[in-house]
């Protein structure tokens, strides 16, 4: 443990407050009791920390200020907006049971706070409890009504209004009632998305070391689960008036006191993946505030064993990994979490919570650690900085520049996800950087500049055509690091970018994909074409991995009409289906297929477009063709064959087309080549019908099965094209989403063992 020297306005020394990160930079204290424990004065008062200069700041916000309160609970709901529930007022009185909200987002001076107004019951005044954001649900869980300690849990979801508390009714097994319990938001690893409780008292005042976690099932079920303890692994020690906080899928539990008066409390850890627990000296502390930031936990006032009546107003910050340096399977964790390891170097002056920097190098040391994976972790910061007002549908010149510059700065970074030759890990996908208006703007923006555009895009050469992304940015940006970015240092001024579709599911990074993909159609709305695949749809993408994305890493539920997941995909209804490059190639996702006969037929359709697979129509078949058809296997089967592959139940509407259906169809369009993407390739691009159709995919070993390569094709003025290849990261399997490949294995790549004679070229 490091003693901070704070200076400024620095609070007087209390028990019974919280303090709250609400930014990167910043921490917010809010209320406790000043004076020992015979004679003390319950506060409203409320200082601002700045992490990074150690400086405190009292805040005289406006507003309808919380009463003085302690023992009650905080949590952040967003990027400087914080909300205070509940807590005792002094002479048995219970705070009341409006919810505050702090809002930072106009500078300090200009603070505000608000009571939010809800409908309905509320969870009533208590105090000793726990209040948890698991974004969009507010969690209150347990503590004591001023009669008795409860086991109940009240959610109110911030996406719906009016607001209003619901008393879930979980079912099975439940932790008992409690009260000064602790309670942390897991982000990472099986446990993503719980809230967890630890420890607390009951009601005969005995000290707790259970642990339990509050889920909900995406039917919108809410259920607790015990957590297991490993046998044989060090079990926690009862205890109440404790902390509690994440750092990966580490469970640190901080303080507090037992049954036994005086007794050493350890710091103990909890591994959600093992079920064990750890133990570990630490400094003694009880009725204390805490919060963490990247592996760093900080520590303020309470009480400690030697002066168990006078609180202190010292802040401890201690390093995660400096302290499990005696457990190598725990900092693994860490090392697997935030890319680090322990190094033998101090804090630098300039990394004052030894963190980490998406500005680095994969080589650079700093704070302590050595970086190893691309991070992106100043949007917040970066945010609160420039002041930035993006609202949903912002409009003006300066607003959408600063919209698409946001996601092109943390996202079109190809030399630092290209330089990790193992794979980027799972836990990478834990949190995605971005505030939901934000994406929700950018598709707003986006869909406004693809609505001006027709359905059949005209290119010019040379262009670089990519076939099947799937959520598989890493390749992506190693396409870019080897063959040129599409930005001023790279090549847009000469190159156009022409995309052939599924850019989601499957991998593990469809959100970075399509955001990235989106912003650059902004900036570049004549350079960068984006078409639409089968997988930009609706009824897969709910199946295939993007859904899923959206729920654990937006912590968003995708059958909401407002989240992120439904507004892409109505984004999706108005992308064009095909282009024309140099008025010679026809770009489309699958094929021609038994009906497309004409380029005139693409353009009749009207958009927006939804996919409908119970073909009842010819428009219907036309698409059904157009997205998912496939040529059939070698240039000797002609005419139109069944693709059993993907129709297994026969219905005739997925077919696929022979090299005579190929050649009649350019004939007739005064064509010369057909590109496409969809299948899977193993040297990332294949001929077919002698060379007058092109397969392209740019995704590498595709689900972690095949070890393809992947593919861009370089089509030149002079309409050579010239196929650019990567190949297979050492363990790109950890880019693929395994829950998506357990509901459908992916289609067999499109070659089997020299039964193709153009196979290999």
């Amino acid at each position: 443990m490091q003693k901070i020297e704070a200076f400024g306005e620095v609070p007087l020394a209390r028990f019974g407050h919280t303090v709250t990160l609400v930014s990167k930079k910043k921490a917010v204290l809010f209320g406790g009791a000043t004076g020992d424990t015979g004679k003390y004065v319950i506060t409203g008062d409320t200082y601002i920390f700045e992490i990074q200069n150690k400086k405190w700041t009292k805040l005289e916000g406006g507003g309808i200020t919380p009463a003085p309160r302690a023992a009650h609970s905080s949590t952040s709901v967003d990027t400087l907006q914080m909300v205070v529930y509940g807590g005792a007022t002094g002479g048995g009185s219970l705070a009341s049971d409006d919810l505050y909200l702090l809002d930072l987002r106009n500078g300090e001076k200009k603070a505000q706070w608000m009571i939010v107004p809800v409908v309905g019951n509320t969870p009533g005044r208590r105090y000793g409890h726990t209040i948890i954001f698991s974004k969009p649900y507010l969690l209150v869980f347990g503590g004591n009504t001023g009669t008795e300690p409860v086991n109940d849990v009240w959610c109110l979801n911030v996406d719906k209004a009016p607001f209003s508390w619901t008393l879930l009714d979980t079912v099975g097994d439940q932790p008992c009632v409690r009260v000064y319990h602790s309670a942390a938001l897991c982000s990472t690893g099986s446990a993503t998305g719980m809230m967890v409780v630890f420890g607390g008292r009951t009601g005969d005042q005995t000290a707790l070391k259970d642990s339990w976690g509050l889920r909900r099932h995406r039917d919108g079920r809410w259920d607790w689960v015990k957590a297991p303890y490993k046998p044989n692994s060090d079990e926690p020690l009862s205890r109440y008036q404790h902390s509690t906080a994440f750092i990966g899928p580490l469970m640190l539990v901080i303080g507090g006191r037992t049954d036994t008066v005086g007794e050493t409390v350890t710091l103990e850890v909890y591994d959600t993946e093992s079920s064990e627990w750890k133990r570990f000296s630490s400094i003694q502390r009880f009725r204390h505030a805490c919060f963490c930031l990247d592996t760093q936990l900080y520590m303020h006032g309470g009480f400690d064993n030697e002066s168990p009546t006078v609180p202190t107003d010292a802040i401890m910050k201690l390093d995660a990994v400096q302290v499990l340096k005696g457990a190598p399977e725990l900092l693994e964790k860490l090392e697997n979490c935030f890319g680090i390891q322990p190094s033998s170097g101090s804090n630098t002056p300039n990394s004052p919570h030894g963190s980490y920097s998406d500005k680095s190098t994969p080589t650079q040391k700093e704070g302590g650690i050595i970086l190893k994976k691309p991070q992106i972790e100043n949007i917040e910061d970066m945010e609160e900085e420039k002041d930035m007002k993006i609202g949903k549908g912002a409009k003006g010149g300066n607003s959408v520049e600063t919209l698409y510059t946001l996601f092109l700065n943390h996202l079109l970074k190809p030399k630092e996800w290209a330089s990790n030759e193992d794979g980027i890990a799972d836990t990478e996908m834990d949190r995605f950087y971005f505030r939901t208006n934000f994406i929700l703007s950018l598709v707003e923006e986006c869909q406004r500049v693809i609505e001006s555009q027709p359905m059949v895009l005209k290119v010019e050469s040379p262009v670089k055509v990519f076939g099947d992304i799937h959520g598989q940015y890493q390749d992506l940006m190693r396409f870019f690091d080897l063959w040129g970015e599409p930005s001023e240092k790279g090549d847009i001024e000469s190159y156009d970018y022409l995309f052939l579709g599924d850019y989601v599911d499957r991998g593990s990074h469809s959100l970075e994909t399509i955001c990235l993909l989106l912003a650059l159609k902004i900036k570049y709305p004549t350079k960068i074409h984006l078409l639409r695949g089968n997988h930009e749809d609706k009824w897969i993408n709910n199946a295939f991995g993007f859904a899923e994305e959206c729920n654990t890493r937006l912590n968003e539920d995708p059958g909401e009409p407002d989240s992120v997941f439904n507004r892409v995909n109505e984004l999706f209804d108005w992308l064009p289906l095909a282009a024309i490059i140099e008025d010679k190639i026809v770009c489309l996702h699958g094929g021609i297929g038994s009906t497309l006969a004409s380029l005139e037929q693409i353009e009749a359709i009207q958009r927006p477009l939804e996919v409908i697979h119970e073909v009842s129509t010819p428009e219907q078949q036309l698409v059904v063709d157009i997205l998912w058809s496939d040529p059939t296997d070698n240039d000797s089967e002609l005419g139109i064959q069944p693709n059993f592959i993907r129709d297994p139940n026969g219905t005739g509407n997925i077919v696929k087309f022979g090299p005579d259906r190929v050649k009649q169809f350019l004939e007739n369009n005064g064509m010369s080549i057909i590109l496409r993407a969809h299948e899977c390739v193993m040297d990332g691009f294949e001929r077919f019908a002698g060379g007058q159709l092109i397969t392209v995919f740019s995704a590498t070993d595709y689900c972690g099965r095949h070890k393809n390569a992947g593919a861009v094709l370089d089509i030149t003025k002079q309409s050579e094209i010239i196929p650019k290849l990567i190949y297979p990261l050492n363990n790109a399997e950890n880019n693929w989403e395994e829950s998506a490949l357990e509901k459908r294995p992916p289609t067999p790549p499109r070659w089997s063992s020299g039964n193709r004679s153009d196979s290999h070229e």
